[in-house]
């Protein structure tokens, strides 16, 4: 099996056993079907595999005793957060086909890590051979080359063996990141006060550092970064928030661009002061009884220029439906507003965009109203 290794980051592996006889239309069926509207559009599977970002999916099974057993093979270019909650996704399936199912994840396997891997031992090989022909500048090149990789090397820190950077437990502030592949980008830059939340949930061990350190969040500027920091903010005494630009991972970032965005942090006390004054906004009343009829339902809801219903929806359609649909002028969805959906807003001419909650990594249009049901609910 065969993956292109220029959109490939991520490759989730699982198996799954069946008490029954199933074939792989029924395990594609499953895939898509009890994973849909989990988690919105942005990790849709079948949204994800449009835009490219999640690849062609494989499955391999057997079949003997009345019993099936097989694998899931993922390919996936999103972030490591994403990845990670894709394949939890993927292990809450219980059933494929008319049969009960237990779905278990193998490994996530890093593709450009195994790649990094190989690049490395071939100039190794490459620098002995050099070593070999004994040119001259040959040792010379050699220390250039070993002190590249030394300062890509990360540390580990505390009882979780969090990925680091050396000068974390010495120095009083700082950088919390998302993943080992931004620790070594930010070395790469010579900035080595850095740490790994290394997931969704908050390590005890970051808890306590941001008691103790000033605290500086540096996170991608994608959903899977809008959900770290707010469960870094419930639980953590971070006091700046910085944000790589929209769509973009800290890990692919540039010098130029991480000094931008560090230059740029906001402390955590105003951004909270800036939700906190949030005020209500006056709409007509058929906006805020749509709201009211689809929180917790992850539905949406199209109205025209009158106010008049033309259109409902789950949320996971709603991309697809706003395109075909004429005359809308107001869209409310139980979801988060994206760039994505505000892109396709603006070019329907949609006035109104009103969501349960609005993605902070969005960039704000001139021609669509960006509205939240808090806003416009008592």
């Amino acid at each position: 099996m065969s993956f292109q290794p220029f959109t490939v980051k991520y490759v989730i592996r699982a198996k799954f056993e069946v008490e029954g006889v199933v074939e792989k239309p029924d395990v594609i069926g499953a895939v898509f079907g009890q994973t849909e509207g989990l988690f919105g559009t942005e990790l849709d599977l079948r949204e994800l595999q449009k835009s490219g970002r999640i690849g062609r999916i494989e499955i391999d099974l057997k079949s003997e005793k009345d019993k099936t057993d097989g694998s899931i093979i993922i390919p996936t270019s999103l972030d490591r957060v994403s990845t990670a909650i894709i394949a939890a996704s993927i292990e809450s399936i219980d059933r494929i086909g008319p049969c009960q199912a237990n779905v278990n994840l193998v490994k996530i396997e890093d593709v450009r890590e195994t790649k990094r891997k190989a690049i490395i031992e071939r100039a190794k090989e490459i620098l002995h051979n050099w070593n070999l022909e004994k040119r001259p500048e040959t040792e010379e090149i050699f220390r250039e080359v070993s002190e590249i990789l030394k300062v890509t090397k990360v540390e580990t820190y505390g009882p979780e063996k969090l990925s680091a950077g050396p000068d974390v437990g010495s120095s009083k502030e700082i950088i919390i990141v998302e993943g080992r592949a931004d620790i070594i980008n930010l070395l790469k830059m010579g900035i080595q006060n850095t740490i790994a939340l290394e997931g969704v949930k908050v390590p005890e061990t970051i808890i306590k550092l941001t008691k103790e350190k000033q605290s500086t969040a540096f996170l991608d500027g994608d959903h899977g970064g809008d959900l770290i920091l707010k469960e870094l903010l419930q639980v953590a005494t971070v006091k700046y928030v910085a944000r790589a630009p929209s769509g973009k991972e800290v890990e692919d970032l540039t010098a130029k661009e991480i000094e931008t965005a560090l230059h740029n942090k906001v402390p955590v006390e105003e951004m909270k002061g800036k939700k906190r004054k949030r005020k209500k906004v006056l709409v007509p009343k058929e906006i805020v009884e749509a709201a009211s009829k689809l929180k917790g339902t992850l539905e949406a809801i199209l109205l025209d220029e009158n106010m008049k219903e033309v259109g409902r929806m789950p949320v996971s359609e709603l991309a697809d439906k706003i395109r075909e649909v004429e005359g809308v002028n107001t869209v409310v969805f139980d979801g988060v507003t994206t760039q994505r959906l505000i892109d396709i807003a603006s070019e329907k001419n949609i006035k109104f965009l009103v969501a349960a909650r609005v993605s902070e990594v969005v960039k704000q249009p001139l021609n669509v109203n960006l509205l939240t049901f808090d806003e416009v609910m008592e």
